[in-house]
């Protein structure tokens, strides 16, 4: 190490400061200030200031991730009741959905449209901050109202109201926005041409209950199947109308974000008894017919498959349209009609048809190919296999709704003891609820609460015991757990096969699509929920700390949060 000599000082003369001493002094005062801080009570307001301001740092970099998380984790935040605070966003990051980012997927391939799939940022990178709403955001409009008008402020986007407005999509009518109940094929409205489809489709007769849309807009199809009792999950991209399932939801009408492009879509096979596509634009016949059969995997032994628009008697794509019947015929599917640009198709009841020599290539899937796997699971060329014997999972062999929302379905029966499992996990839940209702004065069965995530759902008994309440829930299966989502689809609710990670991120995650003021009930053991606890308080929620009912497993604990109306901070000029 480096040595300094330094001359002996005049005495009786005050020695000048040197360098030295000026760091000496630093250091040794550093040290009194540590251990006040470390062994006094004065460090707790002020360490608690400090992580204040640390949260306050850039949230988009990943030292400042690393510290609040480390903070989160430490012996003292365990300790103190004040810990450190997340950071809201910054303002142009209120649309931010972590795993589709425009700026990210620009750069990758167009193939098979790979690039409009889901594509997360690598474990860390992620910013660590809580999305504000927009200026002006107010309760939103509760069900059945909703499925009319939204607040303009809540989803201030007009460019679908002024690119779509006189196909009957939505437009602006003062402080709202108007949803006539319109589509591109359904100008008239959803009513009339769910009427029409009524004429060739069993839609009120209990047969249908589960139905895929397709590139589905605003979603008016699948909100005004809901009067016939079919619950319709939408979907569609984040592409040029990358508000499209934003005002879905606000509407309260089932759906989420994704694209058909060379995965998988994340659900288990024979999902739907319905699927609907009115101009959704996908290509159906490409790639061998992927797309179409991707579909068929998805489509229940039974169920129609409706398409209108291209390619359907479309001007300038005879080959496209003579493409899929082909397909179609391939695959053995019966043709109900063929009504001016609209097309529909029912699938056979029976086991796969198995194609003899035919222009895309197709066979059957090998006995290695698991049909229901769908979590980052590329799209196969191949016919799915009907597991079960006897068409018990065809339409028209099912229950009927609402009777097959409490039998035993027959997928449940390939679980080890499932039928007692099902039975059991239905009656826990039913208490349950209750208890969330009568106890925790959680405002379930009200206009309060009409979007529902179970984000694990097992059987989807949480949604069965929701049933008379007016609300729609999304089952969330982990794809880490047992694969239990076909069984959620055989009893006619409807979910989502996903995966969660970093508990401090989930619920960062949680906030994000949670609405200011709305519910966040978690259930678990004491340690976890003190953990959940810490993280609640730094994302700036209320919340309680509940014993389980008196069923509850051992020493369960229920945590009942409430999200805050956070505000877009001021920016000055």
């Amino acid at each position: 190490m480096g040595h300094v000599n330094l001359p002996p000082p005049r005495r009786g003369q005050p020695r000048p400061w040197t360098l030295l001493d000026l760091v000496s002094t630093a250091f040794f005062g550093a040290v009194i200030i540590f251990f006040v801080l470390v062994f006094t009570s004065l460090g707790d307001p002020l360490a608690a200031a400090g992580r204040r301001a640390l949260a306050r740092s850039d949230p988009s970099d990943p030292r400042q991730r690393e510290r609040v998380l480390s903070l989160l984790d430490s012996p003292r935040s365990q300790r103190s009741a004040a810990g450190p605070v997340i950071p809201t966003c910054p303002v142009d990051e209120i649309d931010q959905m972590p795993c589709e980012d425009p700026r990210r997927n620009s750069q990758l391939s167009r193939e098979m449209n790979f690039y409009r799939e889901r594509h997360c940022p690598e474990p860390g990178e992620l910013p660590l901050c809580l999305v504000p709403p927009p200026d002006g955001y107010k309760i939103p409009v509760p069900w059945p109202e909703s499925l009319h008008k939204i607040w303009h402020d809540n989803m201030p986007y007009n460019k679908i109201a002024e690119r779509k407005g006189h196909q009957g999509w939505m437009k602006e009518e003062g402080s709202y926005f108007i949803f006539p109940g319109g589509g591109t094929m359904f100008p008239d409205g959803a009513v009339q041409y769910i009427e029409k489809l009524g004429q060739y489709i069993p839609t009120d007769s209990g047969l249908l209950r589960t139905a895929l849309d397709m590139g589905c807009g605003v979603a008016s199809f699948g909100g005004y199947m809901l009067k016939e009792n079919i619950m319709t999950l939408s979907f569609a991209p984040r592409d040029s109308h990358k508000a499209q399932i934003q005002f879905a939801l606000e509407r309260g009408v089932p759906a989420f974000v994704a694209m058909l492009g060379t995965q998988r879509l994340p659900f288990p096979a024979y999902s739907f008894d319905l699927v609907h596509c009115s101009r959704c634009l996908i290509p159906f016949t490409a790639y061998n017919g992927t797309y179409f059969i991707e579909v068929d995997r998805l489509l229940r032994p039974g169920g129609y498959l409706v398409i209108s628009g291209p390619p359907v008697q479309w001007p300038k794509q005879d080959k496209e349209w003579a493409d899929l019947q082909s397909l179609a015929v391939t695959l053995c599917y019966e043709l109900i009609v063929v009504d001016g640009n609209t097309v529909i198709w029912k699938k056979p009841s029976g086991a796969s048809c198995i194609p003899g020599q035919n222009e895309f290539g197709l066979g059957l899937c090998n006995d290695a190919n698991d049909h229901s796997e769908a979590w980052y699971f590329n799209l196969k060329n191949c016919i799915s296999k009907v597991s079960i014997e006897g068409g018990e999972i065809a339409v028209g062999y099912m229950a009927k709704w609402p009777e097959r929302l409490s039998k035993p379905p027959a997928r449940v029966s390939l679980i080890k003891n499932g039928i007692d499992v099902f039975e059991a996990d239905t009656r826990r839940w039913t208490r349950r609820v209750a208890y969330y209702k009568k106890s925790l004065g959680i405002k379930l069965g009200t206009t309060s609460i009409r979007n529902v995530m179970d984000m694990n759902a097992f059987f989807g008994g949480f949604a069965a015991a929701l049933m008379s309440d007016p609300v729609w829930v999304m089952n969330v299966i982990p794809a880490r757990k047992p694969l239990t989502l076909d069984v959620v689809y055989d009893r006619g609710l409807i979910g989502v096969y996903h995966d969660w990670c970093h508990l401090v991120d989930i619920m960062v995650e949680m906030d994000r699509i949670l609405r200011p003021e709305g519910t966040a009930v978690i259930r678990d053991m004491p340690d976890v929920i003190e953990k959940v606890g810490r993280i609640a308080h730094a994302i700036r929620w209320t919340y309680n700390i509940h014993d389980g009912e008196k069923e509850a497993r051992g020493g369960e604990k229920i945590l009942v949060a409430t999200k805050k109306l956070l505000k877009l901070p001021t920016v000055s000029h």
